[in-house]
Formats: structure tokens, sequence, C-alpha cells
């Protein structure tokens, strides 16, 4: 018999990812599909970027580098910390990994032990949990409503805070709402955090410069914390270099440390070509960030228009990343005469049968009322996305 191992068992498929595959699927099929389903912005690599990976690969940048990344890489990422964020971390606390996922699962193997508890707000992206079950924690989910915009309170985490309480992991801005937490709203969960000098939190910045409302916060600012934060961020976002799979961490010496022993045994360093192409990046003002965030401004605009003429669709205001999370339980138990539909992924596999648009069950970011949307897609085919939901949706009595 062959069995693949019960870690590999325990871990579902990205819910994301799969709705990608079955998007081309039938896309070879000739299927006219509209894909809102994944996370990846939709312009290309800024042309300064490129030139530098150019460069880099005509400078001969292919030789084996330090597994957490090239010195000068890490005093950018160093001074990017400081002038963006005010936060000092020195090059040697910086990690530079295949991406802000990687540098995630870096802490979260380095750090946490079978049985710890792993406090996760919910909604959330959906690898958070699948890679705390990797390593053999327990995830303790926080529910949120979309009347709070997604948003834990102080009371709340101070609730699910135990003695084996070992991490904490959230986004801001998030994936999947588009919420962003303020820095009093920050400065509010730092105090229970405080509390509890051992528990570690990551703090997933990657839509930094994707915010609408101006001024990004990060919570290793707040100095009672900074020394509990790991900052992770990266360039897929907000360089639209997804594909260049580089991210990167701020941590505590220690934690930076141990990351880098943790992924000396996995990748080594990540491809130096990326990460030419990254130093100009990070050292870029984030200016050149400010014509993608209006698009994407833009177009949260044109969707929550759309959608609000959804009857039953109920939505929110998103102050940043691209994405909508519209409560959409209003259509469960509603049938068209033929389907019926139970809950969000049945509406989403209704909304791709009969719409023929992509989209992604909230369930899988663990809010099974709502769908996630995501607005990475040009004006014309947003527009016509919402035509067809509107169309099938309004079937549904």
């Amino acid at each position: 018999m062959k069995h693949v191992s019960n870690r590999l068992s325990n871990l579902a498929e990205s819910a994301t990812l799969a709705m990608a595959r079955k998007t081309r699927e039938l896309k070879e099929k000739g299927l006219d599909i509209i894909g809102l389903s994944l996370g990846e912005p939709d312009f290309d690599t800024p042309d300064f970027i490129k030139d530098a990976a150019k460069r880099g690969i005509d400078e001969n940048y292919t030789k084996y580098m330090a597994v957490n990344g090239y010195q000068d890489l890490r005093e950018a990422i160093s001074f990017k910390f400081k002038r963006d964020n005010d936060l000092d971390y020195k090059a040697s606390q910086i990690v530079v990994s295949t991406g802000a996922k990687q540098s995630i699962a870096n802490v979260v193997l380095s750090l946490v032990n079978p049985g710890d508890e792993v406090i996760i707000p919910a909604p959330y992206w959906v690898t958070y949990e699948e890679i705390v079950k990797l390593a053999e924690g327990i995830p303790v989910f926080i529910e949120t409503s979309i009347d709070n915009d997604f948003k834990i309170t102080p009371y709340e985490l101070s609730q699910a805070i135990t003695s084996k309480t070992k991490l904490m992991i959230y986004s801001s801005p998030c994936n999947p709402t588009g919420s962003l937490y303020s820095k009093k709203e920050l400065e509010g969960l730092a105090v229970e955090i405080a509390q509890h000098p051992d528990m570690v939190v990551i703090s997933d910045e990657i839509y930094e410069h994707i915010n609408f409302i101006g001024q990004h916060y990060s919570l290793a600012n707040i100095p009672k914390v900074y020394d509990q934060v790991v900052t992770i961020n990266g360039v897929s976002k907000a360089f639209a270099m997804t594909g260049w799979r580089l991210g990167y961490l701020g941590a505590p010496q220690w934690i930076a440390d141990a990351c880098t022993k943790m992924q000396g045994q996995i990748t080594s360093g990540a491809c130096g070509i990326s990460q030419r192409a990254a130093l100009e990046a990070v050292k870029a003002d984030p200016s050149v960030t400010f014509e993608m965030r209006e698009a994407f401004r833009r177009r949260r605009d044109l969707m929550l228009e759309g959608l609000n003429k959804i009857e039953g669709v109920k939505t929110n205001v998103p102050e940043g990343a691209f994405y909508l999370f519209p409560d959409v339980s209003s259509f469960f138990g509603k049938s068209d005469g033929i389907y019926k539909i139970e809950n969000a992924n049945d509406l989403t596999l209704y909304i791709l049968n009969e719409a023929l648009v992509a989209l992604v069950s909230g369930s899988a970011f663990g809010a099974p009322d709502c769908i996630r949307i995501s607005y990475a897609a040009s004006d014309s085919e947003l527009i016509e996305a919402l035509k067809r939901i509107k169309k099938v949706l309004d079937k549904l009595a």
C-alpha cells in the first residue's frame, strides 16, 4: 500500500489555489470564466525592478548566498522598516525567504511544539491554520463579524489566551477582509499582549502599501510589545511581484536566528536574482506604489456600488488590500427552482457554474457566512462580473 504521511493527510488544500485550478480547467474547456479568486495584482512588475534583476544576472548573482539573505538587501530592508514603520531592526534581525508564506512558516515551525495553542482571529488567511497544524499546534479562533469590520477587541483576545498560548497570527490590512487595525486599536491589543511576555505575535503586513486611509501602523512600533512581535512583509503585493517569491521578516534576534536555522535545512537562501530585484523595490520611495493603490481604491468603490444593488448582499467598506468579504447568509436555504443553496460553498459553486465567475467561499477563511471577492482585475472584467453575479443571485427566491 502506498500512503502519504499523516502530516500531509491532515493538511487541507489551499481553497484559493483549488478555485484557481478549477478556473483554469474551465477556461481550457472554452468557458468564459472571470477569475476573482486569487490574491494577485493584475499589474506587471515595474520596469526599474525588472532592470535590477537583469543586472543581477549580468553581475552573476547566481551562487549560494547567506541563508538569511544578501547583506545589502537586509540592510535595505532595515532602512525600509525605519523609513516606513519607524521600526528598529538591525540587518541581523531580518531573514529573507521564498515569499512571506515561508517567513510565517519559519516562525511557526521554529516556535510551536505539539499541543501549543496559536490564536488566529477569524476570518484569516487560509494558510495560517494549515501551518499551525503542520507544526502540530492547536489553532484557537476568535470569531468576528462584518458589523465590527471583522476585528477583534482586547477583551476577546484576553479571553482566548491560556497557559498554553504560544503565538497569535493576524494580518493588517487583512486577507480576506481588507480590514486594518488603527494605532488606537493596536495599542489596546498590546495592553493584553504585554501581560503575557512569553507569547509571540506574528503581524502579517504584506498588504501594507495597499492602504486607502493613509498611515499604516505596525504592532511592533508599540515599545511594550516590540520584543514579542515578528513583523512579516514582502514585495509580492505592493510591487506586483508574486512570482518572484520574495518575503522577509523582522524579529527579535533569537527568533531571527531560529528562522535562519530552520530555513537552512529547507530551502537555504531565496533566489539571488529575486533578491536583487527586491533590493530596488524596498529602496524605492513608497510613492511608486500609489498608482496601483489608487486603481484598487477605484475598483473597490466600483464593486461596492454594484454589490449594494444586489438584494441580500451585506457589505462593509474595507480600508486596504484588494478584497471584499460580503455576508451572503441571506441566500442560504434559497433556490432558483433547480439548485438549493445551503451554504457559502454552494453559493460560490452556483455562481461559478451559472455566472461563470470564480470566487472563494468564506468557510475557507473561517467565516462561513461570507464569500471573498478579489477585485484585482480590470474594470471591464469587474463590471461584467457584477452583471453576471446580480443576474444569477436575483434568481434565488
